[in-house]
């Protein structure tokens, strides 16, 4: 970048073209192999043609977990293979009965068989076994699966890096979407907040807005090489802790959840979200940024494609926006709805009461 252009890289103004087919290559890229594993080891559309049958009688006689058998149907019904009844009944749709079916002339099992042994294929079919998540594929220095790894300096570095370059264009276009409720906002909080790039985006179009990025270490300290290379440090800052134990900063009037609560699983975002309940000043609003089903969780496909690699790795999934409007009210929040951002992200907003 040349001498004198803007310090804030682009955090200030969008690109001329849209980089969403760009994200949506490296979002899905799991997709395939989730697939794959329900095709060839599971039998799933041979087995949902003789019995159809809900979540969770799916669940129980595959021996499958909660959690990745969601993603799993999720996906299928996103991409036409199967369809679910007013009942919630899970049953294979016409191409899939032709096609990924032994019994059918025109079958494409053996297709994918050939795929069986991709690393990636065998993992799933240990998630869907066990609901852990496992190991971050490619990365030597991963120790064990991303939560994990995310507290070693080598990966947790390569890592916060990727987010941090598709956080220049999402956070821009968070913060144009939530222009209103930044314009109320005083102080916020970025729970999580990795390199704070979304914060950086907040401050960098909201100029009257501070705030103060919460995460552990080592990317505490990623953050605040970030911030200054950002020359936002005067009205950004940030707070070394885990989310889950350490204190957060009181007197925010904003709590910012930016790509956090699709890493966990129901019961740790309800402790955020109760979390942030307890510590948001009266009147306070929380944004919930995410890459968002839609509330029938049918698709879109690049969000239920994104989900399978979440499942794999970390210990989380996409979740439906009224899923989070549901988890939020129970926490004690009003929902003030759901609003589209870019990339297939959205944001969804909620209020303490005064």
């Amino acid at each position: 970048m040349k001498d004198g252009a803007n310090r804030l890289r682009g955090l200030d103004r969008l690109p001329a073209t849209d980089p969403t087919t760009i994200l949506r290559h490296r979002d899905g890229i799991y997709a395939v192999d989730l697939l794959t594993a329900a095709i060839v080891e599971f039998r799933l559309f041979d087995v949902l043609a003789d019995r159809p049958g809900n979540l969770d009688e799916i669940r129980d006689r595959f021996g499958w977990h909660e959690r990745p058998t969601t993603v799993l149907l999720t996906l299928c019904l996103a991409y036409g293979y199967l369809d679910r009844d007013e009942n919630g009944i899970f049953f294979p749709t016409p191409i899939a009965r032709e096609h990924l079916c032994e019994d059918s002339p025109w079958n494409l099992t053996p297709y994918y068989r050939s795929l069986r042994d991709r690393t990636v294929v065998q993992d799933f079919v240990r998630v869907l076994k066990t609901g852990h998540p496992a190991h971050w594929t490619g990365h030597d220095d991963a120790a064990g699966d991303w939560h994990a790894s995310m507290q070693v300096d080598e990966f947790a570095g390569a890592f916060t890096a990727a987010m941090d370059c598709r956080g220049v264009y999402l956070g821009k276009k968070l913060a144009d979407t939530v222009s209103d409720i930044l314009s109320d906002a005083r102080l916020f909080l970025d729970i999580g907040g990795g390199s704070g790039v979304y914060a950086c985006a907040l401050a960098a179009n909201a100029n009257h807005l501070h705030g103060i990025v919460l995460e552990q270490a080592p990317v505490d300290a990623l953050a605040w090489e970030s911030i200054e290379r950002r020359a936002l440090a005067e009205r950004v800052s940030v707070h070394t802790g885990d989310m889950f134990h350490s204190d957060w900063p009181a007197e925010c009037d904003l709590h910012l959840f930016s790509n956090v609560m699709h890493d966990w699983d129901a019961p740790e975002i309800s402790r955020l979200l109760h979390r942030s309940h307890e510590t948001l000043l009266p009147g306070g609003r929380v944004l919930i940024h995410e890459t968002f089903l839609d509330s029938d969780r049918r698709g879109p496909l690049p969000v239920a494609e994104y989900s399978a690699i979440l499942m794999h790795s970390t210990r989380g999934r996409c979740y439906a926006w009224s899923e989070m409007i549901e988890f939020l009210e129970k926490a004690g929040f009003s929902s003030l709805g759901y609003r589209p951002t870019g990339g297939d992200r959205g944001v969804v907003i909620a209020e303490k009461s005064q």
